[in-house]
């Protein structure tokens, strides 16, 4: 009787065979040239359009378009739009929410957030002051110190910040911080194109459980009470007493709030220079010293109210700290409305 060969079963031998072969080569050239390496990953995710890193990097280049154009023979910076280059500070937003907070809560890499964050900031914050304060008697000589510096991080993120993100962040993790980047706004006109695998990533479904939520003031289902607060004219965040993320309502945000901040320590989301004030802000909610802090701030033209609340229980038990963010231009027009009915008699 003739043998019988079970070709599907040597098939799939052969391919794993393959695949471990590829794996094998894999660790090896990591051993052999760990920085060959990981520039070499990060042209293969740049490569890929739509991937965040495609996109990261064609935001640079926008950038460095930009510079190379108002860049003088003396490498001086003549003939600039700095309002248009100050959109830049969406680019580092994206990546203090996204990549700088992942790698240091979840892979323990924390030069990027404890140094480049740091920058970035001071970056974004000097554009805006010299847009604020245009003319100043040092005005040149500042506008080519920062965008020396703007100029300077693009190579940093070339060369360390991608590759870094490149060799740890697994596809997963990537399809997240897809999903999260389709929050900020477009970075110097780069729109971001379509990424079907990060297309095919879906976070886990809300529960449409019918079973009411009892409290004392009432009774919801769980679809009704996220519903109403989603409706809230607020952004509203909760920490929990063990200062970890728990919770963001639904909807377009003006301080983002990326769903992979679920779970983290909430300092870890902060520019270091924020994160003093912040885990100062807890820890007096946590003692009693204070039960809330208001921050007034202008963002965009626009003005809002900050405000950090601590969440305690009937018995003063301190359970987690609220922050809501409210829009006040409402507010403004309204009183000048007002005051252009009555004359400024009231």
């Amino acid at each position: 009787m003739a043998k019988t060969i079970d070709l599907s079963k040597n098939v799939y031998q052969l391919v794993q065979q393959y695949q471990d072969l590829i794996e094998i080569k894999e660790q090896q050239a990591k051993i052999a040239n760990p920085q060959a390496y990981k520039m070499e990953r990060t042209a293969e995710l740049i490569r890929i359009p739509g991937h965040p890193l495609h996109t990261f990097t064609r935001e640079n280049e926008a950038l460095d378009s930009l510079l190379t154009q108002a860049r003088a023979a003396d490498g001086t910076y003549t003939d600039i739009n700095l309002a248009k280059i100050r959109e830049i500070a969406i680019h580092y937003a994206k990546k203090g929410d996204l990549l700088y907070t992942l790698l240091k809560t979840r892979y323990n890499v924390t030069g990027p957030a404890d140094v480049m964050w740091t920058v970035d900031d001071e970056i974004r914050d000097e554009m805006s002051a010299l847009l604020r304060h245009q003319p100043v008697d040092d005005y040149r000589e500042r506008v080519n110190a920062v965008l020396k510096r703007a100029e300077e991080m693009i190579y940093k993120e070339t060369n360390i910040l991608f590759p870094i993100c490149a060799v740890h962040f697994s596809e997963n993790e990537w399809q997240r911080i897809y999903q999260d980047a389709k929050d900020y706004a477009v970075c110097l006109d780069v729109t971001s194109e379509t990424w079907p695998t990060g297309e095919s990533y879906h976070s886990a479904p809300s529960a449409d459980s019918t079973d009411e939520i009892v409290m004392a003031g009432g009774h919801m289902t769980l679809p009704q009470l996220t519903a109403l607060l989603n409706t809230i004219p607020l952004e509203i965040s909760f920490v929990d007493a063990e200062n970890i993320n728990r919770y963001f309502n639904e909807g377009p945000k003006v301080f983002k709030r990326p769903a992979m901040a679920i779970d983290r320590e909430v300092f870890s989301c902060h520019p270091p220079k924020i994160e003093p004030m912040v885990r100062q802000i807890i820890q007096d909610f946590r003692t009693g010293k204070r039960d809330e802090v208001p921050v007034w701030m202008n963002k965009g033209g626009r003005t809002y109210l900050v405000k950090y609340m601590a969440v305690r229980d009937k018995a003063g038990t301190y359970l987690g700290t609220l922050e809501i963010v409210q829009d006040m231009e409402f507010a403004k027009k309204h009183f000048v409305e007002q005051n252009n009915r009555t004359g400024g008699n009231e």
